[in-house]
């Protein structure tokens, strides 16, 4: 693996592919001195089938014991999903993958493999997307598990958003609670001139107004559009995100009325 390190030589950054943010916007690399382990080795598609080949016994190491027991689970990681030593294992009707994924500024990755088929695939990309590449990987690896459509809001650039400066008053409306589904409620509060949104068991996260009600967030391509009524009471908000529209009525407030899933009033 002569193309992996953390400092790049001359060669290996002249070959280096320029990374892309969520925008397709160039965007300068990541550097992590600190948690260099946490992903400030760089490699290339060549290395990353290399390391694979080792863990399929292609290409004989010495290590093949400890390599096994990297991806002998150790804990559930969610439905069919398990947790070895770094990889995750997913298990499906007809195969079981061993995978893991990264992604830094402006680049996605995904590396996979499955023992009993004895193959291997690895997926670089510099260009960051909800998604990432993982989808590619698992139908590879699998051609059960389907692609992501390529109109996907998962696969494709954020929309540029234009923050816009709202007085305190019009924002103090829109604090309070929402009934986003049984269990799951967001609050909006405010701190100074700046809204944040939590919901259940999540982290607070700041919103910001693109005009009068409608709010966009920075971290997740996702929005929040608040209704108001006849009176200009706010009764709900919008959850958009992932192509659909959840509403969420205001705990507290006035009946909301619905038709075709929409706040009509």
């Amino acid at each position: 693996m002569n193309s992996t390190a953390i400092t790049l030589s001359p060669d290996m950054n002249s070959r280096l592919a320029l990374g892309h943010d969520i925008y397709f916007d160039r965007t300068p690399n990541w550097d992590l001195p600190t948690l260099a382990g946490a992903g400030a080795l760089r490699s290339t598609a060549n290395d990353m089938l290399s390391f694979l080949a080792a863990q399929l016994g292609y290409k004989p190491s010495g290590l093949d014991a400890a390599i096994a027991r990297t991806y002998s689970p150790r804990r559930d990681a969610g439905p069919d999903m398990e947790i070895g030593l770094g990889w995750l294992i997913r298990s499906t009707k007809d195969s079981e993958i061993i995978w893991h994924n990264g992604g830094t500024g402006g680049y996605r990755s995904f590396a996979g493999f499955d023992p009993k088929a004895k193959i291997g695939v690895v997926v670089l990309t510099n260009g960051s997307t909800q998604a990432g590449p993982d989808d590619i990987g698992f139908h590879l690896l699998n051609q059960t598990l389907a692609l992501l459509p390529h109109d996907s809001n998962q696969v494709q650039p954020w929309k540029k958003r234009k923050e816009i400066t709202l007085d305190a008053g019009i924002l103090d409306k829109y604090v309070g609670q929402y009934q986003l589904a049984p269990g799951a409620i967001l609050t909006v509060t405010r701190k100074s001139n700046q809204l944040f949104v939590q919901l259940t068991g999540q982290s607070n996260g700041e919103i910001y107004p693109e005009n009068e009600t409608d709010f966009f967030s920075r971290l997740v391509d996702a929005q929040l559009l608040f209704k108001t009524d006849s009176r200009g009471r706010t009764n709900a908000v919008i959850l958009r995100q992932f192509g659909r529209d959840q509403i969420a009525p205001r705990i507290g407030g006035d009946a909301i009325l619905y038709r075709n899933g929409s706040v009509i009033a």
